[in-house]
């Protein structure tokens, strides 16, 4: 992040500014015919200290204007003041799937309620070493059901989305059950994808990659310590420990994981990465026990305001409760008791969760299919309600269950077609 943007002045002033008197003296004050100034009669610095102050939703207008303003809206220095100034913006990033073969990223922007569409993701290189799906039980399971494997269609399939320093990362996955080793970044600034550096290794089931240098380092894999308590050599063979969630909690990385043979799925608790220890631990049973599940195979959670959050779905397909982590009491607790989500069993990912603006969100579709953003703010809820948590065991009246539907308000919609929910991360630029 330590680009510097040099603009210069128009012919028509040829004085030089006092560069020790200019606190924030980014640019050279120097005129120059071919680089005129970004606003005529105005000093550079200060044109930026305009421009980093409009809405991020304009400037893909404002970079159509010159090419010195393109210059400016495209580079760190502005979005570098407009950190330092406390204005930056948190957009929500949907990713999609269209069809059966094809992502598609959304960014939505809060403030200004538009949606703009990404630009595609780069197709998957060829050369990819593939790999063959297991035979057996699986493949048997498989074509009684009448589904084919995701990794034998779908790009990227079951690939990880990450988001730093104000990019949106997509790491590995597989495509046509082939394992996939590069790293595509989307940088919001440029409004465009590159490919960083490949060396993923297929299957290690841990390494960390840094933006910043693009290199891999590998952690120590994790243990699946449950996965070696199965009482058979069968069971060990045909249940494959997968990690089945993921999320950064009380600066530790929390993954629960389930014993896995398609279609069928065995929660066994999760493990802790501590990255002060380079270890890794159990996780809390009644954290991984309780972890609740959005379907077979994938938990969600989210950490608003130094808190963990997860949606249990209801039994009844219409609804869901949001429940809310205690370590001191190590447990899930209900914090809202109904979630207004509808049936849709069909889907792979019904809902998203996401938490940005300090306030908790759900990503679903309504009854019309529409892609909707549900928003809620539990915690200020519960410290005015008299009792905060309810008992995930106890009963509730239905005055209480409509009180908590009312707390929820729609922020977004937005028709994205026969469109499937993948993932969603937030950026703050």
């Amino acid at each position: 992040m330590g680009g510097i943007l040099s603009k210069s002045g128009t012919g028509e002033y040829n004085e030089i500014l006092q560069s020790a008197s200019c606190k924030r003296q980014r640019m050279s004050c120097i005129p120059d015919e071919d680089n005129p100034r970004l606003i005529p009669n105005l000093p550079d610095e200060i044109s930026i200290q305009i421009l980093a102050r409009l809405p991020r939703i304009y400037y893909l207008n404002v970079k159509l204007v010159s090419r010195s303003w393109k210059n400016a809206v495209t580079g760190t220095e502005l979005f570098d003041l407009r950190k330092e100034l406390g204005i930056t913006e948190e957009w929500l990033y949907i990713l999609t799937k269209v069809e059966e073969d094809k992502l598609l990223w959304h960014a939505f922007d809060p403030l200004s309620k538009k949606w703009q569409r990404l630009p595609p993701m780069p197709p998957v290189a060829k050369g990819e070493e593939p790999r063959k799906v297991l035979a057996g039980l699986a493949d048997v399971i498989r074509n009684w059901l009448g589904r084919r494997d995701p990794l034998d269609r779908l790009p990227y399939c079951g690939c990880a989305i990450g988001a730093v320093d104000g990019c949106l990362y997509v790491l590995g996955g597989f495509s046509r059950a082939s394992a996939v080793k590069c790293v595509w970044c989307f940088n919001p600034i440029l409004n465009m994808w590159s490919e960083g550096r490949g060396g993923l290794t297929p299957l290690q089931s841990a390494e960390v990659y840094d933006p910043c240098t693009g290199l891999w380092s590998e952690v120590p894999s994790m243990p699946f310590s449950k996965a070696q308590l199965l009482p058979t050599a069968f069971l060990a063979d045909m249940l494959k420990p997968i990690a089945t969630g993921m999320t950064t909690y009380r600066g530790r990385l929390c993954v629960p994981q389930s014993l896995y043979s398609w279609p069928f799925f065995v929660d066994v608790g999760g493990e802790v990465y501590d990255p002060e220890s380079n270890t890794w631990l159990e996780m809390p049973s009644g954290m991984g026990d309780g972890w609740p599940a959005r379907q077979a195979g994938t938990k969600l959670s989210v950490v608003v305001e130094e808190e963990l959050y997860a949606l249990d779905p209801s039994s009844s397909l219409d609804s869901g409760k949001i429940k809310i982590y205690s370590h001191e009491d190590d447990a899930w607790k209900v914090v809202v008791g109904k979630v207004p989500i509808n049936d849709f069993t069909d889907s792979e990912s019904p809902y998203l969760l996401a938490g940005f603006l300090g306030r908790l969100h759900v990503i679903t579709k309504d009854v019309n299919h529409d892609v909707v953003v549900l928003q809620a703010d539990p915690h200020n809820r519960s410290s005015s309600a008299p009792a905060p948590l309810i008992d995930s065991l106890g009963e509730q009246s239905d005055s209480l269950v409509e009180s908590e539907t009312d707390i929820w308000k729609v922020i977004a919609t937005m028709n994205f077609g026969s469109a499937e929910l993948v993932s969603c991360q937030v950026l703050d630029i």
